[in-house]
């Protein structure tokens, strides 16, 4: 199997763990599927330019904001901080499946995950 299989693989298991404990904690799947491409809104920045554009979408599918929301979430029991980081993680994993990466400054259609044989 090749690599860049083997890591869709990952986040393919990656977003369905993450939908699996979104529904375990309870959470409204109305939310879920509204919110689910709400980080999308991050390509704005391509309005702009190419350089502000990957800025902006990396910042909103990148691993850091969620996770940290996720933990804060969890340690002091806030459901509302759980929610937006689980369906925020379930976006990235569910981009990165379908082969959607991080974006370098030359172009939108630039990923790492090009990178990756």
């Amino acid at each position: 199997m090749k690599l860049r299989k083997i890591i869709s693989l990952e986040y393919v298991i990656a977003f369905i763990l993450t939908v699996f404990f979104y529904g375990h904690l309870d959470f409204s799947w109305l939310s879920f599927i509204l919110f689910l491409l709400l980080p999308d809104i991050t390509m704005a920045g391509y309005v702009i330019n190419s350089k502000m554009g990957a800025l902006c979408y990396n910042m909103g599918h990148s691993f850091v904001i969620p996770a940290i929301l996720l933990v804060i979430g969890f340690t002091l029991s806030i459901p509302t901080l759980l929610m937006v980081a689980l369906i925020w993680l379930a976006h990235i994993f569910l981009d990165r499946a379908l082969g959607y990466g991080l974006k370098y400054d030359e172009a939108f259609t630039k990923t790492h995950l090009q990178q990756i044989a």
